[in-house]
This record gives C-alpha cells, sequence and structure tokens, in this order.
C-alpha cells in the first residue's frame, strides 16, 4: 500500500509541480548540486550569515552583499545582510524584536473585547509569525526559497504598507478594549 501511495504521489507531484518550482526544491535539499545555478542564492546566504561572526563586520562592510555575490539582499535575503553585518548580536536583537512583535499580537488577542478583534489580532500575530520564520529560515537554508519578505525590513512598498496597517489594526483592536 505504501509502495502504491508513493508512486501516485510522485506522478501528481510531476504533473503539478512547474520545472522551476522543482529546481527550488533540489536546491533546498541539496543546494550543491546546482551550485551556480538554482542553488546560487542559498549557498550565497548561509556564506553571509556565517561570516557575521559574533558582533557583524561592520554596517556597510560585509564583503557578500557589498561586493554582489549576495543576490536580492534587499528583499529576499535582507536577514542575510542583518546577520553579516550586524553578527549574531544584531541577528538575535531582530529576532527579539520580531518575537516581541508577534507576541503583542497575540496578548492584544487575548485582552480583545469581542470575537472579532481577537480573530484578527490572532490572524495578524500568525502573519507575523510566519511571515518571519519563513523569511529567517530561507535565508539560513532551512526552508525552500519562497520570496516571502521579512516584515518591516524587506524592500518594497506593499509589504511594509502591509506591515503598518497590520500594526494600526493591532493597536485598534488594542484601544477598543475598553470602549463599550
Amino acid at each position: 500500500m505504501v509502495i502504491v501511495m508513493g508512486v501516485a504521489g510522485s506522478f501528481v507531484v510531476d504533473r503539478a509541480i512547474k520545472p522551476y518550482q522543482r529546481k527550488r526544491l533540489i536546491a533546498f535539499v541539496d543546494p550543491a548540486v546546482d551550485p551556480l545555478g538554482s542553488g546560487y542564492n542559498i549557498l550565497q546566504s548561509k556564506i553571509a550569515v556565517g561570516s557575521g561572526r559574533f558582533v557583524g563586520k561592520g554596517i556597510l562592510s560585509g564583503s557578500q552583499s557589498q561586493l554582489g555575490f549576495l543576490p536580492e539582499k534587499h528583499t529576499d535575503f535582507i536577514f542575510s545582510l542583518v546577520g553579516e553585518e550586524t553578527g549574531f548580536l544584531g541577528a538575535f536583537f531582530l529576532l527579539a524584536v520580531y518575537f516581541w512583535v508577534a507576541w503583542r499580537a497575540f496578548d492584544i488577542a487575548y485582552t480583545a473585547r469581542d470575537y472579532f478583534g481577537r480573530y484578527l489580532a490572532t490572524a495578524l500575530g500568525a502573519y507575523f509569525s510566519f511571515s518571519g520564520l519563513v523569511n529567517i529560515g530561507m535565508a539560513m537554508g532551512l526552508m525552500p526559497v519562497t520570496g516571502i519578505p521579512l516584515p518591516f525590513l524587506s524592500y518594497g512598498g506593499s509589504g511594509l504598507v502591509g506591515s503598518f496597517m497590520a500594526v494600526g489594526l493591532l493597536l485598534s483592536i488594542h484601544l477598543r478594549r475598553y470602549i463599550l
């Protein structure tokens, strides 16, 4: 039965996944298979994060990011830039800030006055948690490259506007908890 399900699953995956998606998954499993193609981004991102060490190389002093080895450093791989230039301390501080934002969203959901506010704040907390974890995991090679922006940090107007709108909604839910 397991063999039949495996064959059926591989047939479905073969038909459902496009070739570029298959290359991304293969590069996620082993980026060294295609180090100059689909695995290049992941390999350079890991090098950038690792070369930051404990305190980093300094702002605008990262060799991977400033010499153009790190692709998409302003959008998808912004955490690699932070890890290289500010090191473990800066990356840990960034993780602490994202943890605090998500925790506050869930705390606002817990103290919300009505069910709609509770569900909305929970969804926004899940958004901040999920997008932060996926982007940071992607930059460190723990998750496949997806293109999900890091809230408040990745370049791009729509992601930044959406993040600030989410914070505005959270503030509105928080302020309404005592209003009848």
